[in-house]
């Protein structure tokens, strides 16, 4: 065993990086999928470090650019408006679109930390967090064909921007449950608004 010491705790914390330590969640408990960790220590080793940033702002001052690296990438021509999109029959369901692509095509943006950007990257997935957000653009929009779900993250050189493609026909069973279940919780809250309204 060699034994590191350091003087400055900032040293210290560095030194852990690219590391597996008592801390670092990497064995699952039960399956054999890998945890967060694992994909920590891939980008502790291919990311520049993430600075204080909040990364709710972060993501918006990137999505510009990843829409850009979008049209780029694939020559589509993104519309990036400030607009909301609402269902023709029930204004209380929207969606607020990254980008759409005339009406049949919508491009949605995250910028998240790289080691969830590794993670959908290898897995090719969209993290599950984000499944009702999928589902919502096509609940609003009944003409969509096809979510291009994009990820960047510059401060990954060696995969900085990738996209999976969601289409209709592939999850138009869940979009219906979705519905159902907005048009039930929207029925229930109309309920309650007007049964407490004097």
């Amino acid at each position: 065993m060699k034994i590191l010491k350091f003087d400055d705790e900032q040293e210290w914390l560095e030194a852990r990086k690219t590391k597996i330590t008592g801390s670092k969640k990497i064995m699952p408990k039960r399956g054999i999928a890998p945890l967060v960790g694992y994909y920590e220590l891939i980008a502790e080793r291919l990311a520049l470090p993430a600075t204080d940033e909040n990364p709710m702002d972060r993501g918006h001052e990137l999505e510009k650019e990843a829409v850009l690296r979008f049209e780029k990438e694939t020559g589509k021509k993104v519309n990036d408006d400030l607009i909301i999109l609402v269902r023709e029959d029930n204004e209380s369901i929207a969606i607020s679109p990254d980008g759409m692509i005339g009406e049949t095509e919508a491009v949605e943006v995250k910028c998240l930390a790289s080691a969830r950007h590794i993670e959908a990257y290898l897995k090719q997935e969209i993290p599950s967090d984000y499944e009702h957000q999928v589902l919502q653009y096509f609940v609003v929009n009944e003409k969509l064909e096809t979510l291009y779900f994009c990820f960047y993250d510059p401060r990954l050189s060696a995969k900085d921007f990738f996209f999976i493609e969601v289409n209709r026909i592939d999850i138009q069973t869940k979009i219906d449950k979705y519905l159902a279940y907005q048009k039930n919780i929207i029925e229930q809250v109309n309920n309650i608004v007007n049964n407490l309204t004097f």
